[in-house]
């Protein structure tokens, strides 16, 4: 990431508080990972897996740990002296994340704006954006070109809505939410009535989506609508790209999922969960808060102590892994209980 305007090292340090082990006045230009980082660069070392980068590296400086004393800076190099190098370098990609501020006080002129809608005077409106009727925007949201809102949603302010979302009718969002591009919000949910013809007949899903304060909603991913009442993700949810939420769903605080998890209807899932990759959770049951499940965990009925799972079933991690573990000497166990299988035939004639 490049800076704006170059920054000294003195001005960093004084930043993160900081202590300079160095040159003040070296310039940064940008910010890079410990592998690619270059002459003019700012870096971190918080791992001593990467000391070889560290040792070979030519950024100008580096940040580490209080005390560090494995390497000593380069000539011309400079090392910055923090409580937690990972942090501070984190604590700097905020401070200068300022792409988004240049998106305010904007209507496109090409974008379509139904009736009795209520848009803050400091929101951005991108190209061919898309807002029903009875809708609300937020001050300082930015909705980006090419989305969608439907009649009567509510956006809070300072949200980041991407291109190419789409917002179904009567969804809620709170405030400070980002959304990526091509998230499905308020979508049907999969509600139908099997005949005795085994054709299908579809349930109305007259619901829709609450989401809560300071969500992020990654790209493509979908979350459907509740048949009645609201499909509900509270505040603080992290969710990543791909992941299927259905309908009447509850999502509790500060909940984190990772990509390709699909949750099935009428599930409530607790606070500060923690949901890897490719988990699967059936409908109708609830899991307790403080959760956290491995990656491709099988979720078919409640949880009810907090812990970490893994398997489909899933289990106590510790046990899920010691039953894996016995797994993998059954073709072992099983050669040895053919051989005794031919000694027992062999020498007393017992066929087992």
């Amino acid at each position: 990431m490049k800076f704006e305007q170059p920054k000294s090292c003195q001005e960093i340090a004084q930043v993160l508080n900081g202590r300079i082990v160095g040159s003040t006045s070296n310039l940064i230009f940008c910010l890079n990972r410990i592998e690619y980082a270059k002459e003019g660069d700012l870096t971190f070392f918080a791992d001593k897996r990467y000391l070889k980068y560290l040792s070979q590296s030519s950024a100008t400086c580096v940040l580490v740990p209080i005390g560090f004393n494995l390497l000593q800076p380069k000539q011309g190099q400079v090392f910055i002296e923090v409580e937690n190098p990972y942090l501070s370098f984190f604590q700097l990609l905020i401070q200068n994340d300022t792409y988004y501020k240049q998106f305010s006080s904007f209507k496109h002129p090409s974008a379509i704006i139904e009736g009795n809608t209520k848009i803050a005077d400091t929101a951005y409106i991108g190209a061919n954006v898309v807002i029903g009727k009875n809708c609300e925007i937020g001050e300082n949201t930015i909705i980006l070109p090419n989305t969608t809102l439907y009649d009567n949603v509510k956006i809070g302010k300072n949200c980041l809505i991407h291109s190419n979302v789409v917002c179904y009718y009567n969804t809620v969002i709170g405030d400070n939410c980002i959304i990526h591009a091509g998230a499905v919000i308020g979508s049907d949910g999969f509600g139908f009535i099997e005949n005795k013809d085994g054709t299908y007949t579809k349930i109305p899903q007259l619901g829709n989506v609450v989401i809560g304060n300071n969500v992020e909603i990654g790209a493509n991913t979908t979350i459907d609508r509740a048949i009645v009442g609201s499909t509900i993700i509270e505040d603080g949810v992290k969710i990543d790209n791909l992941v299927q939420i259905a309908h009447n769903v509850q999502i509790g605080e500060n909940t984190a999922m990772a990509a390709q998890v699909g949750i099935s209807g009428s599930t409530k899932i607790g606070r500060r969960n923690r949901i890897a990759g490719q988990v699967g959770i059936a409908g109708h049951i609830e899991i307790a808060d403080d959760v956290t499940l491995e990656a491709k965990s099988g979720v078919p009925k409640s949880i009810t102590e907090s812990g970490v799972y893994f398997g489909a079933p899933p289990k106590k991690k510790i046990e899920a892994f010691k039953i894996l573990m016995a797994t993998n000497e059954l073709p072992e166990l099983l050669q040895e209980f053919n051989k005794l299988k031919r000694i027992l035939k062999d020498k007393f004639g017992i066929d087992i």
